[in-house]
């Protein structure tokens, strides 16, 4: 045979031996489903008849949902699993776990997606199910059904917060436009002296003296030096970008306040039980104060205290 001939000749095809990587594993969780959460289609996918997977859609409103907690019962589903979602995770899907008493073991998308070429709905939620009934995942965190509003409270403020900074950033930039270092004698122009002053500005006074009278008694910074830092040009259009950003961060600070009290509303109902001590006046005052506790509700129970930095 000549050398061209052999170099055509197709390969012997070798026998592959078949791959099953669940073997020597046994089902902990048979009566485990997948579930793969879209916009508007919802898969899911639970154990059948000889190790079967059945795979059903169901949609998202109200109606399917209830559908959908009434056929995980009929297959005598005991806990689910699904991809971390987000809101989704938590509310669109609650009403079912609840109705069907079944328990949530959510994965991290990173793990659901481990295997290549699983990219369709009803694929993916085969896998969570496989791996859910091996017990290959592990479990979320997930607060008491009690505690779920006050995590929705809190999530709320902190976006609250969020929302707010920027407007503290346009009054600094609207200040230091015009020449006006306040920032530089102040460590947080929202404290105590600097809401004053800027209330000031935004309300016609221009004297830096009588600006820097306004001062807390406890600000570390004397009249004199704050006068001066208080001296610069009073520009109309800066003058109106930070009655503007005062007004968004006032709005901002009662929606804040009022958040706080019905977080503190919501704890009380929900731990009438829990006493809270009084906390230590003495001991406080001697313990450095942070920036970031007046970005932190106020303890339900405790007595209001103003920190130094707000001063």
């Amino acid at each position: 045979m000549s050398k061209l001939s052999r170099r055509t000749q197709s390969p012997v095809p070798q026998p592959q031996e078949e791959i099953r990587p669940f073997d020597g594993l046994e089902r902990i969780q048979p009566h485990a489903a997948g579930v793969d959460i879209g916009a508007h289609e919802i898969m899911v996918c639970v154990s059948g008849p000889d190790s079967t997977q059945i795979v059903r859609a169901f949609g998202t409103y109200t109606v399917d949902l209830e559908a959908l907690a009434d056929w995980l019962k009929g297959h005598e589903i005991e806990t689910v699993a699904m991809e971390s979602t987000g809101v989704y995770c938590g509310f669109r899907c609650s009403s079912c776990w609840s109705s069907a008493d079944s328990t949530v073991a959510s994965s991290t998308p990173p793990v659901a997606s481990a295997s290549e070429g699983r990219k369709s709905d009803g694929l993916d939620c085969q896998w969570l199910q496989t791996l859910h009934s091996y017990g290959l995942l592990a479990d979320s965190f997930r607060p008491d059904a009690d505690l779920v509003p006050l995590r929705t409270l809190l999530r709320h403020r902190a976006q609250l917060v969020q929302h707010r900074s920027p407007h503290i950033l346009h009054m600094q930039k609207a200040l230091l436009q015009m020449n006006l270092q306040l920032p530089q004698v102040l460590s947080d122009i929202t404290g105590e002296t600097g809401l004053r002053i800027i209330r000031a500005i935004v309300a016609g006074e221009r004297d830096p003296h009588t600006l820097a009278a306004l001062r807390n008694s406890r600000c570390h910074k004397d009249e004199p030096e704050i006068a001066l830092a208080l001296t610069g040009t009073w520009r109309e259009e800066h003058l109106f970008v930070l009655q503007q950003s005062l007004a968004l961060f006032d709005f901002y600070s009662q929606q804040i306040a009022a958040c706080d009290a019905e977080i503190e509303r919501t704890y009380c109902a929900t731990r009438p039980d829990w006493n809270i001590p009084e906390p230590d006046l003495a001991e406080i005052a001697h313990k450095p104060h942070s920036h970031s506790k007046k970005k932190a509700p106020r303890r339900p129970g405790a007595r209001a205290l103003v920190p130094h930095h707000r001063r």
